[in-house]
């Protein structure tokens, strides 16, 4: 037997490929060959890991490790139904009830990931005759929830109060529902929406307010609770999405929000309703890490004081880690502004050969131009990590010309 070959009838997909090896940005994919952790092995090399989600260790915690097993033994490896046949288990409705008390909401519900929570709540909950105000810098789920939905989008400069308010003003005498939409934190630059300023607005002009708070979640709020808590606008934002993936450690979203809003995406969000429920392992995982957050603030703070060391470095070596043209970076999340897509994924590769496993961004997830390299700092580096991963990118950075 021979392995197929690519046929004429994809020859553009081929096309497309050979242009991004053309521009410099085609990539393969890492893979890890352990845990998830700060210092760890990628094609079999050992970097600090400075590309990672787990902003709080917990993917591999022995709690949620713990959890995990104890589920899998008690009640098998997978649910073997959508939710609505027979896929619902008990130990679901316990995960979405421990993250309606941590929110301090009536209700949630569960996705598969965070990406459709997104998707299937904008595209469920608005339809044809509506119209949706997102801001420009919201995430891809976001984007394809809203052309899904087949509502009107309009789009606001990035964190533009007064542009969000002029659309609002102009869509008020039309009829239909207006949502307006945002990230919580902005995943690729780092800063925080407006979220407070936005959900006045709403209200103001009687929108539905929507925040997106996957980067947010476990980073921002007493003990991670997210941008709404961060806040203080309680009660003011209609749908808050959450991630269960990055700080919470294991797989999944869910959204918060009224009794009426979660039951009615039981019945109308399509990815809850054609998607196989979690296996019980990953619900038992998320709740011990709900536990966690409430237990361990300590690992929210270690997670601040690395993040304001490791850009204060960042800064004084002489990088560029967003001001002027792009958004300054308000999180652990934090972008070495590159410029050029080509050099900005070489030095990325570069940074990988040296030690140090930080992703290179370039267009068309953000504008041309604007490519970068992408560090996320967690709670679990140490100063010795963070010192060794400082001086290999200024040692890089200084021998490619990036940095003079």
């Amino acid at each position: 037997m021979t392995l197929a070959t690519s046929r004429p009838q994809l020859a553009h997909l081929s096309a497309t490929l050979d242009e991004l090896r053309a521009k410099g940005t085609h990539f393969k994919l890492r893979i890890l060959d352990d845990q998830q952790a700060p210092v760890c092995h990628y094609d079999g090399r050992q970097v600090v890991n400075l590309a990672s989600n787990n902003y709080l260790g917990l993917a591999n915690h022995p709690k949620l490790i713990e959890a995990a097993i104890a589920a899998t033994r008690a009640f098998g490896v997978g649910s073997g139904a959508v939710r609505t046949i027979a896929g619902t288990m008990r130990i679901h409705m316990d995960l979405e009830e421990r993250i309606a008390r941590f929110k301090n909401v009536e209700a949630c519900v569960v996705f598969q990931s965070g990406f459709t929570a997104n998707a299937g709540t904008v595209s469920s909950i608005l339809g044809k005759e509506d119209y949706i105000l997102s801001d420009e810098l919201n995430h891809a789920s976001i984007i394809d929830g809203a052309r899904l939905s087949r509502a009107t989008i309009k789009v606001f400069r990035h964190k533009d109060m007064a542009h969000c308010e002029q659309l609002l003003q102009e869509l008020a005498p039309s009829p239909g529902h207006k949502l307006v939409i945002t990230d919580g934190v902005f995943s690729m630059d780092g800063d925080i929406g407006p979220v407070d300023k936005l959900s006045a607005l709403a209200e103001k002009y009687g929108a539905i307010m929507m925040v997106d708070d996957a980067h947010a979640s476990g980073v921002l709020g007493r003990n991670g609770r997210g941008s709404v808590d961060h806040f203080g606008v309680h009660g003011k934002v209609d749908v808050q999405v959450g991630t269960l993936s990055k700080a919470i450690g294991a797989l999944g979203g869910y959204v918060c929000g009224s009794r009426d809003l979660i039951d009615y995406l039981y019945h109308r969000a399509r990815p809850f309703l054609f998607s196989t429920s979690h296996p019980p392992s990953v619900a038992a995982t998320c709740i011990a890490a709900f536990d966690i957050l409430e237990n361990e603030p300590e690992r929210i703070d270690r997670l601040w004081s690395n993040t304001r060391y490791f850009q204060g470095e960042l800064k004084r070596i002489g990088f560029n880690i967003g001001g002027v043209t792009t958004p300054a970076t308000e999180t652990p999340i934090t972008p070495i502004i590159i410029g050029d897509g080509r050099v900005a994924m070489e030095f990325s590769r570069a940074l990988f050969y040296e030690g140090v496993m930080a992703t290179g961004i370039a267009f068309p997830t953000v504008p041309e131009g604007k490519a970068r390299i992408r560090a996320i700092l967690t709670s679990e580096h140490t100063r010795a990590h963070l010192d060794q991963a400082l001086e290999t990118m200024e040692r890089t950075a200084k021998r490619m010309g990036i940095l003079g």
